[in-house]
């Protein structure tokens, strides 16, 4: 089979010359590439540190003048060459490195032309760029995987994780300088994706292969990388979901399974059955049982037994009802109570 031709082009201005080696390594997972061209201004003193690599990793320079102060126009002849090599059809795809969110419209143009296209940049790079890309990789973290984590936090977003790493040395670590905020997409995410997958596939009486797992992951999250998460490998990472178990047939090939944890639906059913009592004819909001529920059994999700909703679970369970009084409030009752 024939390799996939990619052209790699790179912002210099957005991009330190310390990550060369880590795209080129990166870039020969997917394909060959056959463009390798560098944008920016090579009068300045700022471009020094590339100079040194140009000749080393045979690369392009591509010269654009800063005739004005302020104004970056090596976005304008990256997107502008990118357009050209992509009506010579002569690649399979792009490799577009930069931290800038401005080539994201060029992302989705080149996508809308059938065009695989994988992002780098580094972490701060604005998450718009990241899933507009086919898949996005994270260089800074390719580079050194090994930095200390010094605290996590979530995000106002139940899909992303925030971890600050320390980029500076202790002495400085109160500054916000010294901070490099890197986004990843949070584990319980990860989780309920690899569960809805395996649920369907079971529903559909398929058994679900951890390939399948990899690329419907990457498709969802195209910034999604176990290295981010400190693993090598997808088998790996798949130890961290609890929620399922892998098996391997005598092809060597891993299948992915539901855990089917009977007695914890058990405890999970009689734990509902007695909150909704205590709450008698009133009823009890589906929201706060749904917060009762966490509180007790933090790894509760009903996407583990089949359902895709918390209001589904419930609806499940003989002894109870929901009732809807309008599209903000339902109430869970105990059967034969006030409707």
């Amino acid at each position: 089979m024939e390799e996939k031709k990619y052209a790699v082009l790179i912002d210099s201005e957005n991009i330190s010359a310390k990550y060369i080696s880590t795209i080129l390594d990166e870039m020969t997972r997917y394909g060959v590439v056959t463009y390798k061209r560098i944008y920016g201004d090579w009068t300045s003193p700022q471009s020094a540190s590339w100079k040194n690599v140009l000749f080393k990793y045979s690369l392009t320079p591509i010269q654009q003048f800063n005739i004005v102060s302020g104004k970056n126009t090596t976005d304008s002849a990256l997107i502008i060459d990118a357009m050209d090599i992509l009506y010579t059809n002569n690649v399979d795809g792009f490799c577009i490195v930069s931290s800038d969110s401005d080539f994201t419209r060029l992302v989705s143009r080149l996508k809308e032309s059938a065009m695989e296209v994988i992002g780098m940049g580094e972490s701060k790079t604005p998450r718009s760029f990241k899933v507009a890309c086919t898949i996005f990789t994270a260089l800074d973290l390719l580079l050194d995987q090994s930095t200390d984590m010094n605290s996590n936090y979530k995000s106002d977003s139940n899909d992303l994780t925030k971890t600050i790493y320390s980029t500076g040395s202790s002495s400085d670590n109160n500054s916000t300088n010294s901070l490099n905020i890197i986004e990843k997409i949070s584990l319980d995410s990860i989780e309920n994706s690899i569960i809805e997958i395996v649920t369907e596939n079971n529903n559909k009486g398929r058994v679900t292969e951890l390939g399948e797992i990899g690329n419907r992951l990457q498709k969802k999250y195209p910034d999604f990388d176990v290295r981010t998460y400190g693993y090598s490998s997808l088998s790996t990472f798949m130890q961290e979901i609890k929620a399922v178990e892998l098996r391997r047939r005598n092809n060597n090939t891993v299948t992915i399974h539901l855990i089917n944890n009977k007695s914890f639906r058990d405890k999970i059913v009689n734990f509902i059955i007695e909150i909704v009592s205590e709450y008698g004819d009133n009823g009890i909001d589906l929201g706060l049982l749904g917060t009762k529920i966490h509180n007790k059994y933090p790894n509760f999700k009903g996407k583990e037994f089949g359902y895709s909703t918390l209001s589904k679970f419930i609806s499940s369970i003989p002894n109870l009802t929901i009732v809807a009084f309008d599209s903000t409030r339902n109430y869970v009752y105990i059967n034969n109570r006030k409707k």
